[in-house]
């Protein structure tokens, strides 16, 4: 299997991004994003798959963004941090979250997810 999928269960987009790919018969593997948040080496291949913008990875209208004032800590961090503080709160990260052999998306966008699906 492919495509990877970090979703949480809960959330109205995901199960949205989860009927695309079921209406398309794509086979995926389905991760509780809370659970099991992507590990650094998910978020570095995703991080290349947005152009680099690591803001991009981050659920900013989450939360726990909210909480830990996400907004004004977060241009002062360097990407590896960054990137460990999403490998351990996987409420902030976007969701759903693809991967795919060589693409990825960040929350559910159709054309983006087609292109996951080709």
């Amino acid at each position: 299997m492919s495509l990877r999928v970090w979703a949480y269960a809960g959330c109205a987009t995901c199960r949205r991004a989860q009927r695309f790919l079921a209406e398309r018969k794509i086979t995926h593997e389905l991760i509780a994003i809370r659970e099991h948040p992507p590990g650094v080496a998910e978020l570095r291949a995703m991080l290349a798959h947005t152009g680099g913008e690591v803001r991009r990875l981050f659920n900013t209208s989450g939360q726990d963004y909210r909480a830990l004032n996400m907004k004004a800590r977060l241009p002062a961090m360097s990407v590896d941090e960054a990137l460990a503080l999403l490998a351990t709160n996987g409420n902030l990260v976007k969701r759903p979250f693809a991967l795919g052999k060589n693409c990825g998306a960040a929350g559910f966008k159709p054309d983006e997810w087609e292109r996951l699906t080709a």
